[in-house]
């Protein structure tokens, strides 16, 4: 034992001692801080949903058309990837290249892609531009052409080319291109709405000669240079396949008995593989040599339905846009899910591409899932079930970033729940809540306009979201609704809730509360852990409240405007936006402009420029806890605005919209906490944040911190993961 001989020795070790202290506090600290004040190493970056984390390597998020090269290199075309991968190209798992200059500038894809030994031609949509001349199109107009791009993806032109750099074959300034193949030097074009196919010469890019063929869409050449040609209609209910010469003749043989023929392509065996994207979601073969003969299928009849509904299998396809086979006999499939694009938000969500061996067996599989969307957590998992619009992930945290999901469900069937909203509005963020025990999934949309319930029944549904509840406000555009108007049978005037009384998750009649008219303007939904609604109205008197009245025998929550609640809003906010209430500790949460930060114009999906902390909401004594100026300058350039917040153990999670920044501050005190921004893992960058609810928090059982963010620009939710105490950022928040 050593013996402390004196005081003064005593004063001298414990100096030691701090002085080592403040060393490693400060070795600690240099580790943790990079040069622009964001705290590092804290946290990590994770993401969700896509293959790629992201930089020059991501899935596109929707794949109308895909061409398999003879060696397995998949060509693919979309009217609209936010991160430029209009026409991806993918080979062995990876994706290797993307036609450039294919967005912006007026520019996007289409629906039709094919290549050859040199090049891929891409059908795609130029814009006219105010102040360009003869390279783009003129006021008014666009053109529709294929543009021509070398393998690698850079644009190859040609004389007597169109556009600022010659490599654009305009043809058509009227519809757009719908099919595309190639035999020997000719390039086939199908115009489905001029009901034409035009050849071109392949080296001139010249048109050589047109044949009529009603309504073409997708083209597939045999082993004899002959054409297999879809023939849709354009509401989609009816499709056959004729063939053709390649001179366009048409010849005898026809395939008219599969209604949702939505792709094709020839195998190496000659055998014509024809999508059937209706119920039974298969590749469907045909011996070819005389008049089409079915000779087998490949998948599962019934595709994501068959089995356990919902749930994902190698061999179980929803959404089929793409087939195609290699030399070898290797299968690939594409599935894009399903949207009707009805509605001006309907992008197609969803790239699942997969190669498969001639036996079936799956060689790779690359996905880009989510698209200006977010996730939840269920709550009853600790994290480890994680929700988008329409996926399911199961989570396994013990993975490197990026490895942690596993894509378990697709939860959309638009065939036993045709109105389901998913198929007309895409793009949004959903609550996911545990009420009575009962897992129930609220979604709204990028504009916060509706508020959408769906339950659960496994014994029926498998992974299915059933359509259940809905919540409309009040038409700010007119008086009364249109006869005509979606949902069916919904009152003219007013607002409204939807309870799907008899279960079959239809709009019907006599299922519809109504209330008079409200103020038209929303802000912000919520829904409590008790399974209460509240939404905001952007007015003083603009709090509404709707508590939960019961769940009924179909397993809907049910919700009436006989119980609802107003609330004025505090006096403080002049225009009230976002709201989340905590029934356990009577907390709420409200942001929204003040006089002190007022708007600097007016925007409907605005967060707001301050978020106040109330204690004691229900119980008659409110107190304003603290306010919070967040990060807002709608002057600046480029502008500073924050989009959505999110409360979870102790603190409040905020994200700006242009840089993707995570704020965090003390929910106690209201304090600036730190900043997180993406990581390397993600490439250090994120897409913008277009959604009201862009941000999730969830905090796990051992105290660990899951934070969602939307990142509309690469088809994934980003995720960072924080320990219980966040280090406080010595920093200004701004």
């Amino acid at each position: 034992m050593i013996r402390i001989q004196s005081y003064r020795n005593l004063r001298v070790i414990r100096w030691l001692f701090g002085f080592l202290g403040a060393l490693i506090a400060t070795v600690l600290i240099a580790v943790y801080w990079v040069a622009d004040g964001v705290q590092a190493n804290f946290y990590t970056t994770s993401w969700i949903g896509n293959t790629f984390g992201g930089g020059e390597k991501w899935v596109q998020n929707q794949v109308i058309d895909m061409y398999v090269a003879p060696d397995g290199t998949v060509f693919t075309n979309s009217p609209w990837d936010e991160g430029g991968r209009e026409a991806g190209v993918y080979k062995n798992g990876d994706a290797i290249a993307r036609a450039a200059d294919l967005h912006g500038w007026e520019r996007f894809g289409g629906i039709a892609v094919t290549a050859d030994q040199k090049y891929m031609y891409v059908s795609m949509l130029q814009g006219h531009v105010d102040g360009k001349g003869n390279d783009y199109p003129p006021a008014k107009t666009s053109w529709f052409c294929v543009r021509r791009f070398d393998l690698s993806g850079k644009p190859a032109p040609f004389a007597g080319g169109n556009g600022w750099d010659k490599s654009m074959l305009i043809v058509s300034d009227k519809n757009e291109v719908s099919g595309l193949a190639t035999i020997g030097s000719e390039l086939y074009v199908a115009v489905r709405d001029e009901n034409i196919v035009r050849v071109y010469n392949k080296k001139t890019l010249k048109e050589i000669r047109n044949f009529s063929v009603p309504n073409p869409t997708k083209i597939a050449v045999d082993k004899r240079n002959t054409l297999w040609i879809i023939q849709n209609q354009k509401d989609g209910d009816s499709a056959q396949i004729s063939h053709y010469t390649k001179a366009g003749n048409r010849l005898p043989q026809v395939i008219n008995n599969v209604p949702g023929a939505n792709a094709i392509a020839v195998d190496d065996q000659n055998r014509l593989l024809v999508a059937d994207n209706g119920k039974n979601q298969q590749i469907l073969i045909y011996n070819i040599k005389n008049q089409p003969t079915q000779v087998g299928t490949f998948g599962l009849k019934g595709g994501v339905y068959a089995e356990r509904p919902g749930e994902v299998g190698n061999l179980k396809f929803y959404g089929i846009t793409g087939i195609g086979v290699d030399a070898k006999g290797n299968i690939y499939v594409n599935s894009s899910g399903f949207n009707q694009g009805d509605n001006t938000q309907a992008i197609k969500t969803g790239t699942d591409i997969r190669k498969f061996s001639p036996s079936g067996k799956m060689q790779w599989q690359v996905v880009g899932l989510p698209f200006v969307d977010n996730a939840d957590a269920d709550p009853k998992f600790n994290g480890t079930h994680v929700y988008t619009i329409h996926d399911h992930y199961i989570m396994d945290y013990s993975k490197p970033a990026g490895k942690q999901w596993i894509y378990f469900a697709y939860s959309l069937n638009p065939f036993k729940y045709p109105q389901d909203i998913r198929l007309r509005v895409a793009h949004g963020s959903v609550f996911f809540r545990r009420i009575q025990g009962k897992p129930f999934m609220y979604f709204t949309d990028m504009f916060g306009g509706f508020l959408h319930a769906y339950r659960f029944n496994p014994a029926t549904d498998g992974e299915v979201a059933i359509p259940s509840v809905m919540f409309q406000g009040t038409s700010a555009n007119e008086e009364q609704v249109k006869p005509d108007s979606w949902p069916p049978n919904q009152p003219q005037i007013g607002d409204w809730i939807w309870q799907d009384k008899n279960g079959n998750g239809a709009f019907d009649k006599g299922e519809f509360d109504k209330s008079s008219r409200d103020y038209p303007y929303q802000g912000g939904w919520w829904v409590d852990s008790k399974g209460d609604v509240w939404k905001t109205l952007r007015i003083q008197s603009g709090i509404r409240h709707f508590p939960l009245q019961g769940i009924d025998s179909k397993g809907n929550p049910i919700y009436s405007y006989s119980s609802m609640k107003k609330f004025t809003t505090p006096e403080q906010i002049k225009d009230i936006r976002r709201i989340e209430y905590f029934p356990k500790t009577d907390t709420m949460y409200l942001s929204g402009f003040t006089q002190r930060y007022p708007a600097a114009y007016d925007d409907g999906k605005a967060f707001g420029s301050e978020i106040f902390r109330y204690d004691n909401w229900n119980k008659g004594n409110r107190k304003e806890r603290w306010r919070i100026a967040v990060p807002y300058d709608g002057q600046a350039n480029p502008q500073v605005l924050t989009a959505s917040m999110s409360i979870a153990g102790d603190y409040v999670f905020i994200v700006t919209v242009r840089t993707a920044e995570v704020y965090i501050y003390n929910k106690l005190t209201g304090a600036f906490v730190t900043k997180l921004k993406p990581g390397p893992e993600v490439a250090n960058e994120s897409g913008w944040i277009d959604i009201p609810y862009g941000i999730r928090a969830f905090q796990r059982a051992n105290g660990e911190y899951l934070v969602f963010v939307e990142e509309d620009a690469k088809a994934k939710v980003i995720m960072y993961s924080l320990p219980r105490r966040i280090p406080v950022q010595k920093t200004s928040s701004t």
